[in-house]
């Protein structure tokens, strides 16, 4: 079983990846381009969401290309990376989180393979939308390194392009999101819907509109993220290292409804 690490905004590249080859995957959904390599002794694939020079915004990243290249690809684990504004005054720019739940506010993006299915309509599970296997994983090789993680955090996306007003951020709040960015849906639920264990590490990259002193920019995220950096790498590189082979429900998503991911693809 492979597993895939997919990075975002600032992680565009995997620096520490041996033996790297590019590879085109195509899907019913498009054609996605990913990395092939090595790390930590272990084959790993590589996927940046927003393209490997960053041209594709959030609302118009192909989430359901990408996810079908990476079960297409033999991939049934999947570490994503974003970067994300803080709503929560313990977890100031530079601290990692680990979410274990989402509010969805995207507007415009498709949400689900299945449109049409062999069996229907297909309604799947998500009371616990991130693999606990590898988020336990994560939290395990995060202690021993010099990056502390939060152990949970409600992602709260947006659509973007834009960043969020004072009182959208007042109102996520008040739901209960301690972060805020605009990748993780509908990625993390087309994950579930192919059988993927997914789990997400956030970089906080900078307070949220109206608790930020100054106003909101895209070069800090950049700037934070490439201060980070090399910590993300060396957890993810840690996680790559201990990382087995592993059976688990999230896998079974579809298991009421009389077919696989990989035949509804091929229908």
């Amino acid at each position: 079983m492979s597993i895939a690490l997919l990075g975002g905004t600032g992680l565009r590249h995997l620096t520490n990846l041996v033996d790297a080859t590019t590879d085109s995957v195509t899907t019913p959904y498009g054609t996605v381009t990913l990395t092939r390599g090595s790390l930590a002794a272990r084959d790993v694939v590589f996927l940046c969401r927003h393209g490997e020079q960053g041209q594709t915004p959030p609302h118009r990243i192909n989430y359901r290309a990408n996810v079908a290249a990476l079960q297409l690809t033999g991939v049934r684990a999947v570490i994503a990376t974003t970067a994300v504004g803080s709503l929560d005054h313990r977890l100031a720019p530079g601290a990692f989180a680990l979410c274990d739940q989402f509010l969805d506010f995207t507007k415009t993006r498709a949400t689900t393979f299945f449109d049409t299915s062999p069996a229907g309509p297909v309604h799947i599970d998500l009371t616990t939308p991130f693999c606990p296997r590898l988020r336990a994983l994560l939290e395990e090789v995060a202690a021993k390194l010099p990056c502390p993680l939060a152990p949970a955090a409600t992602y709260a996306c947006a659509e973007g392009p834009r960043f969020e007003t004072p009182s959208e951020i007042r109102m996520m709040r008040q739901l209960g999101a301690e972060v805020v960015g605009m990748t993780l849906v509908p990625e993390v639920v087309l994950a579930r819907e192919a059988g993927l264990c997914y789990a997400n590490v956030s970089v906080v990259t900078n307070w949220a509109a109206g608790i930020s002193p100054t106003p909101l920019s895209h070069r800090e995220v950049i700037d934070l993220m490439r201060h980070r950096n090399a910590a993300l790498l060396q957890l993810l590189e840690g996680v790559v290292a201990r990382f087995e082979p592993f059976e688990c429900s999230c896998r079974e998503a579809l298991a009421d409804y009389g077919f696989t991911f990989g035949e509804f693809l091929r229908a």
